[in-house]
Formats: C-alpha cells, structure tokens, sequence
C-alpha cells in the first residue's frame, strides 16, 4: 500500500554535531525539520485560534487520543468530518496515544498486559484503552500521525518496573503494527525504558523490523536528571534509522530543543510556550522574563526587539505588564503571549535549520546557551 506520508533528510550539520534538516509530507501538507508543534489537546491550542497558530508559522499541531475521546468522543468528531474539519485546521495533525495519562491519571486507572482501563476524570465513566482500541479511536480523529500506546512512567522507578513498563509498550506496539491503517495516516513507535541505557538500547533494536513511519522517544522530561534526559537520546538516535524522522515527546524549553536537535532529533511538542505564557512567563531571544514584574510596568520596549510577531510590533512591556496586573486580569494578555511564545518557538526552529544549513548551528547553540544561562542568572520569575 502506497502512503502519503514521506521523510526527507535535506541537510546535516557540517559543524560537528548530529544535527540534521528534514523534510516530512502528508496528506495535510508539509511541515520542514526541526519542528515545534504546539500542544491542542483538546482540539484547541489554549487561547488561540487557527488563524492566529498561521500566523505564528504553526505548520502542524498535536492532539490527545485520551482527551478527545472522553469528551467530546471520536464518534462525535467524526461526524464533523473528523478533526480537522472539527477544529478548522488544515495542516497536519499529530495524536498521542494517551499514553501519557497511564503516568499523569495514575489514580484513575487500572493497567495490565491487554490495555488500561480509565474512570473518566470528566464525568466518572469507563474507558478501556486497548493498543488496537486506540488506533481505532485516532483513525475516527483523522490525525495524519498517530501513536501508539505504551506505558510511561515517571521518574524516579526502579529498573524493574522500567523493564516491565518497556517490555509491556513492546508488546502493544507489535500488537499496533497488526492493525490496517489508511494510506493517510502514518504509525510511529515510542521508545521507552527510562534512564537504563540497556533497556532503551533493547526497545530500540526490536523496533526496527516494524518498519515503523517514524520513531518516538518517550517517557523523559519526567523528573529525572537533565544529564539522563540527553544520554538517553543520544543513545537511542545511534541505533535509530537515520532515513526516519524522530520525535522527543514533550520536550521542551527552548535550551532542550537546541540540545536535543544536536543529538539528532526532528520534531518536539511541549505545553512550556502555552502554559508560561497564561502566567506571564515570556520566552525571548534573551531569555526568559516575567511579564508581571514591577520593572516592566513603565517599559516602551516590545517584548523582544528581534520579533515581528503581532504582539510585539503592536504593545509595549507596559501594556501587556498592565493587562496581567492582578486588577486587570484581561483574557487578550494570554492570547498575545501565547501569540509571542509559539511565534518565538518556531522562529527558533527556523534559526537552528538555517545555521545547520550554512554549518553555523555549532556556534549558533553555544551563543543561545550562553545568553540564556545568563538570563537564568539575573531575571527574577
């Protein structure tokens, strides 16, 4: 069966790193690597509206298969003429699986070698995710990547839960790959096995015979040390398919994807731009900063001098300081920093491919490291 779905390396870092350019097609356009996608998981990116995630430079979102099937349901979606006519977006769309809610709704499900069974945090209902179950659910969402489901954990654990967890995720993925997907939809594999090299390493050379569109790294950005985070990407993008494009799941601050993007990752989702921004934290090419403090009350500068987001050639410090003071609390402050936040995350991927292109990414990462370790330093969250 032919696909729609297509990965391209376009370019690799001269400079000394593993750092590359990609390109990947689907049905719903195409979208150049590295990429940041946005976080809608309930079929919204908080605050914005499509229009707005165009202008940003947003070339495609991410959902949640967990979030969407509770409420409003997939069924219901499907009726719209799947996802992205339900939310009016129509570049490409990236589901996870719901694997993430085995670690975060720990309290509210129960797991075993089938599948995991939630108590809906809406509404108390009952919900059995099986790995077959949830390629159903995301075919009915349309999404042009999906996911597939795995077990995540949080950090710390123990290697043997680790290897339970990792050998549990293996054996639903093998399952996954059984089920007959659609020419336009394109399954990725999730790498798990938290910060135990030999169990990353196993979990990655059993998924190559898949054939898999795609590779995922899962279960970091957890609680463990940053220093873990990196060795195990490292260690699991050696053994990884170099023709395939990789994905670190939910990471992360501008600092990790420059990290992350020179040990050879493609794609990055995060909550931090839309999450900081709804509490005033503010992501520039000088760091970051906290919009309600004092010092920004009386502030003519835009948020950053080198972006030309609406948000910044249109507002001062001071009027966006105003709209988040704690008397004002105005709705607009959160959609232009959001604006701003996502705006500023895809003009840093854009940087990072273009200094991979021209050979400059080395100095390029070491210059931003740099100016954010200072901005760490002096800027009072």
């Amino acid at each position: 069966m032919t696909t729609s779905f297509q990965f391209t390396v376009t370019g690799t870092d001269s400079s000394g790193t593993r750092a590359r350019t990609g390109k990947v097609e689907t049905a719903h356009g195409s979208f150049e690597t590295p990429v940041f996608m946005p976080v809608g998981t309930r079929a919204v990116v908080k605050t914005m509206s499509p229009r707005d995630l165009k202008d940003t430079g947003t070339k495609i979102l991410l959902g949640n298969t967990y979030h969407l099937a509770v409420r409003p349901g997939e069924k219901h979606i499907e009726k719209f003429g799947k996802l992205h006519k339900f939310m009016a977006w129509d570049g490409p769309i990236l589901t996870d699986s719901g694997g993430f809610q085995v670690f975060s709704l720990a309290d509210l499900r129960k797991l075993n070698d089938d599948g995991v069974t939630f108590r809906s945090h809406v509404n108390g209902d009952i919900y059995t995710f099986t790995p077959e179950r949830v390629l159903e659910i995301q075919q009915s969402l349309g999404s042009d990547i999906m996911m597939p489901l795995d077990q995540c954990l949080g950090w710390p654990c123990t290697y043997e839960d680790a290897q339970a967890a990792a050998v549990r995720s293996l054996a639903w993925l093998k399952r996954s790959v059984q089920v007959p997907l659609p020419p336009d939809q394109a399954l990725f594999g999730i790498v798990q096995g938290s910060v135990y090299p030999d169990l990353r390493k196993m979990y990655a050379e059993e998924m190559l015979p898949l054939n898999l569109a795609g590779h995922s790294i899962g279960g970091l950005a957890v609680g463990e040390p940053k220093e873990a985070m990196f060795e195990m990407i490292s260690l699991v993008n050696e053994i990884l398919p170099w023709h395939k494009p990789r994905y670190l799941m939910g990471v992360g601050s501008p600092q990790d994807i420059v990290m992350a993007v020179s040990r050879g990752v493609d794609m990055f989702d995060c909550v931090m731009p839309t999450r900081n921004a709804r509490s005033g934290g503010v992501f520039t090419w000088d760091g970051k900063m906290q919009i309600r403090n004092s010092r920004h009350s009386e502030s003519l500068e835009p948020l950053d001098q080198r972006c030309s987001c609406y948000c910044c050639r249109t507002f001062t410090r001071g009027y966006l300081h105003h709209l988040f003071s704690k008397k004002v609390e105005e709705i607009l402050g959160l959609t232009l920093l959001t604006l701003h936040n996502i705006t500023f995350y895809h003009s840093l991927t854009k940087t990072i491919r273009e200094t991979i292109q021209n050979g400059q990414f080395t100095e390029f990462s070491r210059d931003f490291l740099e100016r954010y370790r200072k901005a760490s330093e002096t800027e009072e969250e």
